[in-house]
């Protein structure tokens, strides 16, 4: 599956979940419901996946988690706030160039519609 492919099914497994659940809980929860519907469609992917950062040939074990990243190619970055702040696009950005991944989708859930609370961001694309 190409990345856009794989954004196609998470857009819908958004929709879904936004759907039935409604907004303003918490990520955490979010996250689940996402993992059980991408474990239902047999989409491989990792949860709280680690995202390594080295200096200088040093690994530094800062803790840096991705959400969710979806048959190692799209990383899911999920919210669940009032508004996304300016940092929240960098620090997906930051995750991709980090993992070599090439798309984010960076989701925040606490919106009417969803479509509105879902932003692409591309490592080079």
């Amino acid at each position: 599956m190409t990345e856009n492919e794989i954004s196609k099914i998470l857009v819908n497994i958004f929709l879904k979940v936004h759907r039935t659940l409604g907004p303003g809980l918490l990520e955490s929860v979010y996250e689940v419901a996402i993992c059980y519907e991408l474990d239902k469609a047999g989409i491989k992917y990792k949860r709280q996946a680690d995202i390594a950062v080295s200096y200088e040939n040093i690994k530094l074990d800062l803790g840096f988690r991705a959400d969710i990243i979806v048959e190692e190619k799209v990383i899911v970055e999920l919210k669940s706030v009032e508004s996304i702040m300016a940092v929240h696009p960098k620090q997906l950005l930051t995750y991709l160039k980090l993992t070599n991944i090439k798309l984010g989708l960076l989701v925040n859930f606490n919106v009417v519609l969803i479509k509105d609370g879902i932003t692409r961001i591309v490592n080079n694309l």
